[in-house]
């Protein structure tokens, strides 16, 4: 029976290939499905064997914790520079979604708000 092991949406794509590469590494037997035309399924990496599973978890664990590690290590060295993007950076390269984002967050504050302020000032 078939095993669900990586699920690729959102996944860069380098980051697919470097999890197909190290399947093919340790010789496992993996499928790949794609959501459809109608996103109904699932992008997914499966292995075909059971058996495989609890190895190929470790690995690809391993393979997690070293990719995150590398990526903190790059922006560590980004800030270290003075190079790491800013708050000010992106509002001045994307401001309209820099705007929208504020928008939602101040949105659901205030639907957050709502009972509280009708509890205090209403319910008398």
């Amino acid at each position: 029976m078939a095993v669900l092991l990586f699920k690729l949406s959102n996944v860069p794509d380098d980051e697919a290939q470097e999890v197909r590469e190290l399947l093919d590494e340790q010789g496992l037997d993996y499928y790949e499905t794609t959501a459809g035309r109608w996103r109904l399924g699932v992008d997914a990496i499966w292995l075909n064997n059971n058996e495989d599973a609890e190895v190929a978890s470790k690995l690809l664990y391993n393979y997690q914790q070293e990719r995150r590690n590398k990526a903190r290590q790059e922006q560590a060295d980004l800030q270290a520079r003075g190079q790491a993007p800013r708050f000010m950076d992106k509002l001045a390269t994307q401001p309209g979604k820099v705007l929208l984002s504020g928008l939602g967050i101040l949105a659901i504050l205030a639907l957050g708000l709502i009972p509280v302020l009708w509890l205090l000032f209403y319910n008398h």
